[in-house]
């Protein structure tokens, strides 16, 4: 189960929606989770941002050949799974893989073929993954634009989680949690994890 812990031993909190921001604002590599119907997939994305405070909104780019930017077509939502150090092989297993290459086999997506926990998401059908630090609940804001020109999707955050561990008043402390440090995809499978924090 690539180093997760299951939902019911992790405190999560739910953050306040002004502060959902944070939870992306330092650049991490983040999980996409989709589902429509009875499909469901994953996906590792590391082009993501906040873009706004209130309704809070994200950013993110979701490649027009994806089978999650299918099931986002039709759902109209999506979420944002933050993932740390104790995930990373798994990460790259779910960003080296396609969920479409799954339909028809017995194991149809990638939480079943890589045996990846859920739980449910309150606002969207999503699932979330179980033993990331964060997730968002994302409803996409129509821009066919930017969508079709940049495969550049919005999206209002409509609910946040985190564990509380790392992360609570509005801010990240990683301090004595070096495996759930949020980790950042340099390329090639190569990541560093969030360093030391310090105020200037």
């Amino acid at each position: 189960m690539f180093g997760a812990i299951s939902a019911d031993k992790v405190m999560k909190i739910s953050v306040e929606i002004s502060k959902a921001y944070r939870l992306l604002n330092h650049g991490p590599t983040v999980l996409v989770s989709t589902a429509h119907h009875n499909q469901r997939n994953v996906m590792a994305a590391a082009w993501n941002m906040p873009l706004d405070f209130d309704p809070p909104k994200v950013a993110i780019v979701i490649d027009k050949n994806t089978y999650t930017r299918e099931l986002i077509e039709s759902s109209g939502s999506f979420a944002i799974n933050v993932p740390c150090r104790a995930q990373a092989e798994m990460v790259v297993k779910v960003g080296s893989s396609s969920g479409r290459e799954l339909l028809g086999k017995a194991e149809d997506n990638k939480f079943a073929a890589f045996d990846l926990p859920t739980f449910t998401a309150s606002k969207i059908a999503a699932p979330l993954l179980e033993g990331c630090v964060a997730w968002l609940e994302c409803k996409v804001v129509p821009e066919p634009h930017i969508r079709d020109a940049y495969d550049l999707y919005l999206a209002e955050v409509v609910a946040a989680w985190t564990d509380e561990r790392v992360f609570s008043d509005g801010h990240w402390h990683f301090e004595g949690h070096d495996e759930l440090r949020t980790i950042h995809h340099i390329a090639g499978g190569n990541f560093f994890t969030t360093g030391e924090a310090f105020k200037a």
